[in-house]
């Protein structure tokens, strides 16, 4: 999917039928927050744990709803005047929920957290393998947004029910 778009990040929120939904103003703060070299369409998923869960076993063998995904896009032919898709997003609901009551804050902030982790993967970062610079962006990006913390510093993808 490629889209005529300005420069910079396009983000869309949606639930699992394709509904948009606000979410706080998430789709403008991820586009707003991102790092000055992300171009590209991002389509955020804000899906039940159930549906995480099947996700979450399919693609990582863990058997259990986490509280992020990201799909990259594959790669496209180049169009001028068309900016890329980078990928998809899935966030779950009922997790993001349970973490936002447990780091004291609103589910919108913990909705914030979730989508620039997972947008960081998308731009193809990788906390397991990197050394430590997915979480350097990380800190860096959720500060200038006004985050208190990002996903890493918390344990990124220790969430179980």
């Amino acid at each position: 999917m490629a889209v005529r778009a300005p420069r910079g990040l396009v983000v869309s929120v949606s639930d699992l039928r394709g509904r948009r939904q606000s979410a706080g103003g998430l789709a403008a703060w991820l586009a707003r927050a991102a790092p000055a070299a992300a171009r590209g369409v991002v389509a955020v998923a804000l899906i039940p744990d159930a549906a995480m869960g099947r996700l979450n076993k399919e693609f990582r063998g863990k058997d259990y709803p986490t509280d992020v995904l990201s799909f990259p896009a594959g790669p496209e032919p180049k169009a001028r005047g068309l900016v890329p898709a980078l990928g998809d997003i899935a966030i779950a609901t009922g997790v993001a929920r349970r973490q936002a009551r447990e780091h004291g804050h609103s589910v919108a902030v913990e909705l914030r957290v979730l989508a620039l982790h997972g947008l960081l993967h998308l731009l193809g970062y990788d906390h397991d393998r990197d050394r430590g610079e997915m979480h350097r962006v990380e800190d860096r990006l959720r500060r200038k947004a006004g985050l208190r913390q990002g996903l890493i510093a918390r344990g990124a993808g220790a969430s179980r029910p």
